[in-house]
């Protein structure tokens, strides 16, 4: 398999030159000596046009002799080469694809939509030019087949395991494994990946609600959870504050009581209500 090498071609103002002076020379000889033969050096001029071309900044000509690959043009200039040379323009600028959101399984098998941001650049223009078909079209099939791989290794979201790396959780290391996927596919085409990120992501509409339900109860349990444990240790050091300072003496009856009302304050979504209790304990 060849690869990418450079080509040095001729300055083109000069071969520009000596072309204007061949067309004057043409045209001076045919009106002086009306000779028709003259007007091959026309057609030679002609054949010299095809030559010239000019590379602009972060472009490149790749060049091709018959079937035969010369070398890559990246210089910025005028040039002029071989008129049978075939110059295929190859950019090398950094071009930024936005994938269309597709809809795919996650690992769980939750059907999610999720589309992702491409930052790519030619890097060898031999292999972007004859290894495939069409560089452009490669990349936008390598960069779909890269996120639908990617959805089915991670589940969307874990409720289960807070550890477990997910789309929705682990952006840097799941970016990360897209980008290394990304760069090995789009290699084979001289393709170079200079980020690769996911731009969205979401459940599927036929499941979007009831995951968001699912997310509002888990947010809610573990909410409860951090209310309940904080009212007990609440309760806890109430307790022993009134035992150590002795302001009252609470029999297991009283405590019970007063842990049960205090979980009830703590605990509950409204503000208590105070009731004046004039009688005894159970009156």
């Amino acid at each position: 398999m060849k690869n990418e090498k450079p080509y040095q071609p001729k300055s083109g103002f000069g071969m520009l030159a000596f072309a204007f002076i061949l067309l004057a020379g043409t045209i001076a000889a045919l009106i002086v000596t009306q000779n028709p033969l003259f007007a091959l050096l026309f057609i030679l001029f002609l054949f010299l046009l095809p030559g010239f071309f000019v590379v602009q900044p972060n472009q490149s000509r790749v060049l091709v002799f018959f079937g035969d690959y010369r070398g890559t043009v990246k210089k910025n200039g005028f040039f002029w080469v071989n008129p049978f040379y075939s110059k295929k323009k190859v950019s090398l600028r950094a071009h930024n694809f936005d994938s269309e959101r597709v809809k795919v399984n996650d690992k769980l098998g939750n059907p999610i939509l999720i589309s992702v941001i491409l930052v790519w650049q030619v890097e060898e223009t031999y292999k972007a030019a004859f290894e495939v078909n069409d560089y452009t079209h490669f990349v936008r099939v390598q960069t779909d087949a890269a996120v639908r791989k990617l959805a089915n290794t991670y589940a969307y979201d874990n409720f289960e395991d807070e550890g477990e790396i997910t789309l929705r959780s682990g952006m840097e290391e799941v970016n990360h494994d897209l980008e290394g996927e990304l760069a090995e596919r789009l290699a084979i085409a001289g393709i170079r990946v200079i980020e690769a990120r996911i731009g969205y992501l979401a459940y599927a509409e036929e499941i979007a609600s009831a995951m968001l339900q699912r997310q509002q109860a888990t947010a809610i349990v573990a909410a409860r959870y951090k209310i309940v444990e904080g009212a007990v240790g609440m309760v806890e050091s109430a307790l022993e504050e009134l035992n150590k300072k002795q302001i009252v003496d609470l029999d297991e009856e009283k405590k019970a009581s007063m842990v049960s009302n205090l979980m009830v304050v703590l605990c509950s979504d409204k503000s208590a209500t105070p009731v004046v209790n004039a009688g005894t304990l159970n009156h």
